[in-house]
């Protein structure tokens, strides 16, 4: 896969078409998996992460259904690519920063991917566009089942898949849910909302993740142990929980149109006049402006904007993308400010009717 080809490509996840899509980005689930006859990779030498690697690969392309996918060689990239590939969502930052042999297996719509020596040695991940929970369990179980078909995993009768971390043992599953929570935020909410969630055992993240923080009002729901939890306990866990806060969010955005209709609009107004005009802006900056603006278009307080450009804006106002996109040598220093504001001129002009309430 040509990873500039990734920039301009829009994967399935962002488009902004699944269910709930005005509030959820994207459902993800992943599996932790290990081979049976190998060290957890925390305990592997450079040769056992090798030999990992051209295993699951020679294995995994015996399999006809899995011919579609492309293999990156994580190891050989510069910075900037694993950061875009992470950006992307394609991989984690653990994998991006690990040491010695490692590679990921992606399909062309983005739909799927194989991380090989993360901290297990096989992670699994599916994603949707929007709150679509039964489709990406369809489809991950599917794919987990065609890669078991070709490799022995470490799997015990009584605890089920073992991982390297304790507390993925059993399904090794992670559901998580990206929602794009800005009322909440504005009407002060937020830490209400993600304390109830703690004390269900869900925990909340940022745009990338564990250790990562939250960018542009989105973070990531999922949910926090998998130890004597079956695959469908998780799914119905989350997919219980979710359209709670989904309402809370709603409902938040509905006594803003009532209530707070003036400023709400300001905002909204400000924060697209300030992405058309500004002369320089930081990502952090950027990311927060384009989530008023999305919470904006899905209010109708903006038309002729659709949701899929902003979420591909999104993306590309990270570093690695824009790097990529502006053709910039390096994302240091203010005149990479300039470049990100003219990207976002270029594609937010000509300006679109704003109205108010």
């Amino acid at each position: 896969m040509a990873l500039d080809s990734l920039v301009d490509a829009l994967g399935e996840w962002l488009r902004g078409s699944g269910p709930e899509s005005d509030i959820v980005m994207s459902t993800r689930i992943r599996l932790a998996r290990n081979l049976a006859d190998f060290p957890f990779v925390r305990r592997c030498s450079d040769i056992d992460r090798a030999n990992i690697e051209a295993t699951v690969r020679e294995r995994m392309q015996r399999e006809p259904r899995l011919a579609e996918l492309q293999y990156i060689n994580v190891a050989q990239l510069d910075e900037v690519d694993r950061l875009l590939l992470v950006e992307r969502q394609l991989i984690s930052r653990e994998l991006a920063e690990a040491e010695g042999a490692r590679t990921v297996a992606v399909d062309a719509q983005e739909c799927h991917s194989v991380m090989i020596n993360e901290e297990d040695h096989l992670r699994i991940q599916v994603m949707r566009s929007g709150l679509d929970l039964q489709q990406a369990w369809e489809r991950i179980n599917a794919l987990d089942d065609l890669i078991e078909s070709q490799i022995d995993y470490a799997f015990d009768e009584q605890l089920g898949y073992l991982t390297a971390c304790p507390t993925n043992v059993g399904t090794g599953m992670r559901v998580s849910v990206l929602v794009h929570l800005p009322a909440l935020v504005i009407t002060q909410q937020i830490d209400k909302a993600f304390r109830s969630l703690q004390r269900i055992n869900l925990v909340v993240r940022g745009l990338h993740g564990e250790g990562s923080q939250a960018l542009g009002d989105f973070y990531q729901v999922s949910n926090q142990i998998t130890l004597g939890k079956t695959e469908e306990d998780l799914i119905t866990r989350v997919s219980e929980v979710v359209p709670v806060l989904l309402n809370y969010e709603r409902k938040a955005r509905e006594f803003l149109l009532t209530e707070n209709h003036h400023d709400l609009f300001d905002q909204v107004s400000r924060a697209y006049g300030t992405l058309q005009n500004a002369q320089q802006i930081g990502s952090e900056e950027a990311m927060h402006l384009l989530s008023r603006v999305r919470m904006g278009i899905n209010l109708g307080l903006i038309d002729n904007l659709d949701v899929s450009t902003i979420n591909k804006l999104f993306i590309h106002m990270q570093p690695a993308h824009l790097q990529k996109v502006t053709r910039a040598k390096s994302s240091k220093g203010g005149q990479f400010n300039v470049e990100r504001a003219n990207y976002l001129h270029r594609h937010l002009k000509p300006r679109p009717r704003t109205k108010e309430i």
